[in-house]
Formats: structure tokens, C-alpha cells, sequence
């Protein structure tokens, strides 16, 4: 789960929104912020298989060939819909996630009226507008940048909120796993807010705009900047890397698949809320990777802690030429009669048939905080996982990962939080709603 099965959400035009042409991003057209920046540029529309209004900038000169593919700002994810924008969309640049705590006597109006604040403002820059209150031109210039606004409400806002009956039983403290460091003031929250975007800047103008609007009503508890691939930035079709130089997030569940919908999303029934149809939970962990420790591995032992070889992700298991794709045979022997991919690699461990089929939907990021006092590097995985219960997700793998997994030596769990998802907005409606209304 923490590494080379556990991340990067699967840049495919399986996903529920339209894949857009080439680097990997629905388009949708080209905004107005986009176009101040852009004065004069012609407009080159593209459609095909799975493309849906695919738009690109012309920055050259007149007269000249046409870029090769779409400027990369263009791209526009909508925020309303069945679900909430930034769960199955393809993985974007860059990521900041944030939490906040309700201010004492906010009660369920206050905490109504910021939803539905926040939620006209996610709306409006998702489409590349400003925002329409405390709006600060950081990213004027930008286009949308396939920004998405993903909230979560953790178990404690539901008493500060009043609606401790509608607490979801799914939203229960995750257990302690062996070896967990966590710090309290990194994690957790009463609200969650996880913002993706292919530009940095225009992930920090949304968090910056969305904690001023709150002022009052809910305080920033903690904050973290992650980074992925940059769309486009890969010489070959080939899943992100994470810092250990691993291929991370093969095994992904795939929007295409059967069961998919059923491993991430909530269905009404049982102990779950109706308010929660079609949203879901959302795992985070802070995990520090011990860098140092891992670098002085020889390429070998790297490869059997995690079960797969570094240069093309395929499984220890496979022939020469095989793909990160090709499954792995679990069963195999190499030459000496030993198992091609040992019994704590983790593949191994984490694969689902060693879990009773318990899947997530990974969607993690890489971070480099600099150093720590002993000059080891501050840098790691934020892990995020969606996931339709995480009492038969993340809580029975993570348990067998900690007893069982090689890499857990090269790893430090420093930060942990669990959120309800809910469902997304209705045209002209708010996150929240259902549960609010």
C-alpha cells in the first residue's frame, strides 16, 4: 500500500470524465483567465476517440506550425456532478492538502454557509473565474489548470456541528499500527480540503482564497504541498514514479472495471448514512521514506523489497520484456528454488487476493520538506486513498502491511487522517447538502 501498489490515480480515458487529447487532461475550452494571457492566439479544437471539445492555445508564431498538443492551463474539470471532482479524474501536478477546525458556536448554520461559500468559489475557479470574494489576482493569468476541490468532514465535526446522529459508524478512529509516529497537529480535522492542479500557483491561490473566506468560522490546522509527473513530461506511457524511483500505482482499480464503482463509492444500506449515496472515505498518511537507507540498497535488494524491477515496473516474476502490466505469479521460483518475488515483498503483501480483495483507489503525491536535524531528507509519499469502507479498505491492509512488509523498514508513518467524502454538488447546490440540506 505504501509504495509501488499505492499511488499514482491511473491516467486513463476509462475515467468518468472524458479523457482530453494528448498529456492526458479533459478539455473543455478555454476560459476567459486563460485568454487575458493570451491575447490574439488562435483556438485549435480536436476530436476523437474519448475526446470531448479537446481545446489548445496556438503560441506560435503566425504563420507557423501548430504546437503539438493543448496548453496545459486549458484544462477544465467541472466541480458539480454525481461525485466530487478530484477522486477519479487523471492525477494532476500538484496538490495541496489542507484541514481546518470548526471555531467554537459555529453550529450547523455556520457550517452550512461556509460550504455553500466554498462551494460557489470551487465552482467559479474550476472554470477559470475569479473568485467572487477575496479574490487576490495570484493566478490571473492562468487558465483552470484541471483544478479540482475535493472536501471531507472528519468524525469530530459532527458533535461541534450538532449532527452527532449522522456521525457515519464507517467514520471511526483508524487503529494504531505498529511502528506509527504520528503527530496529532499534522493530521486529522474537523474539515478537509485536498486541491489539485496541473500549476502550483493556482493550487496555492484556491487553498489562500478558501482560508480567508473562512475566517471566523473554521481556522487552518494543518497544511502540505505535494508534486507529481507533470502531464506531458514522460518520453514513453508509463505510470508515475514516487522518490524511491519506483513505479507507483500499477495496480490501481480501473473506472472499466465491474466492481469499481462499488470499491470506492458508498451505497445507501446497512450502517451507512444515506446522506453519503455516492460519495466515499478518504484515507491520508503522512509517510516519510527513509531515502538514505533505501539508496544504499544495490538495485537487487531494491528490487526484491518491493517484488518488481525498477526499470520497467515489471513484476520479478515476469520474463524479460514483460510490462509493469503483466500480472504477477505469486506462485514462481527462481533458478534456486526460492520464490521470484520473496514473501515480504510488497506486492506480495499488498496484492488483494492476500487481502480478501480489499481495494482502494490511491491517488497519492510525492514531498520534500528539505531536511530533518540529523540531515536526513524530509520527504516521502502523501498517501490518499478513496475507498467505499475503510473498515474492509485501507484498515485491514495497512494491518497486514505493518506485520509484514518489507518495506515498512525504509518507512516512517508520521501523519494520518480519515474524512467522509460526500457526494458531489448539484448544479446550483453545495457539498455538504445532502447531510446539511
Amino acid at each position: 500500500m505504501d509504495s509501488t501498489e499505492s499511488t499514482e490515480n491511473t491516467r486513463s480515458t476509462e475515467s468518468a470524465t472524458a479523457a482530453g487529447p494528448a498529456g492526458g487532461r479533459p478539455g473543455r475550452g478555454v476560459t476567459r483567465r486563460a485568454l487575458l494571457g493570451t491575447a490574439g492566439a488562435g483556438l485549435v479544437v480536436g476530436a476523437g476517440a474519448g475526446v470531448a471539445g479537446a481545446a489548445a492555445l496556438d503560441r506560435s508564431p503566425a504563420g507557423g506550425p501548430a504546437p503539438a498538443g493543448p496548453a496545459l492551463g486549458a484544462g477544465r474539470l467541472p466541480f458539480h456532478g454525481e461525485h466530487q471532482a478530484g477522486i477519479v479524474e487523471p492525477q494532476q501536478a500538484r496538490v495541496q492538502l489542507a484541514a481546518f477546525d470548526l471555531a467554537g458556536g459555529t453550529g450547523r448554520d455556520g457550517l452550512r454557509a461556509l460550504l455553500q461559500r466554498w462551494s460557489r468559489t470551487a465552482a467559479r475557479l474550476a472554470v477559470g473565474e475569479p473568485a467572487d470574494e477575496f479574490e487576490n489576482q495570484v493566478a490571473l493569468d492562468a487558465g483552470p489548470c484541471s483544478l479540482t476541490l475535493t472536501f471531507g468532514f472528519g468524525a469530530t465535526l459532527f458533535d461541534k456541528a450538532g449532527l452527532a446522529d449522522q456521525r457515519p459508524a464507517a467514520l471511526e478512529p483508524l487503529p494504531s499500527f505498529p511502528a506509527d509516529a504520528l503527530d496529532p497537529a499534522r493530521g486529522d480535522g474537523d474539515l478537509f480540503v485536498q486541491i489539485c492542479a496541473d500549476d502550483a500557483l493556482v493550487a496555492v491561490h484556491a487553498l489562500r482564497v478558501l482560508q480567508r473566506q473562512a475566517a471566523g468560522t473554521a481556522a487552518l490546522r494543518w497544511q502540505s504541498a505535494g508534486f507529481a509527473r507533470t502531464p506531458g513530461a514522460a518520453t514513453r506511457q508509463i505510470t508515475g514514479r514516487n522518490l524511491m524511483g519506483q513505479i507507483d500505482g500499477t495496480n490501481n482499480p480501473k473506472p472499466a472495471e465491474d466492481d469499481f464503482a462499488a470499491k470506492v463509492f458508498c451505497a445507501a444500506g446497512g450502517d451507512q448514512p444515506a446522506w453519503l449515496a455516492g460519495g466515499s472515505y478518504l484515507v491520508f498518511r503522512r509517510i516519510r521514506m527513509l531515502l538514505d537507507n533505501w539508496e544504499a540498497l544495490p538495485l537487487d535488494r531494491q528490487e526484491r523489497v518491493i517484488g518488481r524491477r525498477k526499470s520497467d515496473g515489471a513484476p520479478l516474476s515476469a520474463a524479460p520484456g514483460s510490462s509493469e502490466f503483466t500480472p504477477a505469479d505469486l506462485a514462481a521460483q527462481g533458478p534456486d528454488g526460492s520464490l521470484a518475488i520473496p514473501a515480504d515483498a510488497h506486492v506480495r503483501v499488498a496484492a488483494p487476493a492476500a487481502n480478501g480483495g480489499a481495494a482502494m483507489l490511491r491517488r497519492g503525491f510525492s514531498y520534500h520538506d528539505g531536511l530533518l536535524a540529523d540531515g536526513s531528507p524530509d520527504a516521502g509519499l502523501l498517501f490518499l486513498a478513496f475507498q467505499a469502507d475503510p473498515r474492509r479498505g485501507f484498515t485491514p491492509v495497512q494491518r497486514k502491511l505493518s506485520r509484514g512488509d518489507g518495506l515498512s523498514r525504509f518507512l516512517r508513518h508520521e501523519a494520518s487522517g480519515l474524512y467522509a467524502v460526500p457526494p458531489g454538488a448539484p448544479q446550483g447546490g453545495y457539498v455538504g447538502q445532502t447531510l446539511l440540506g
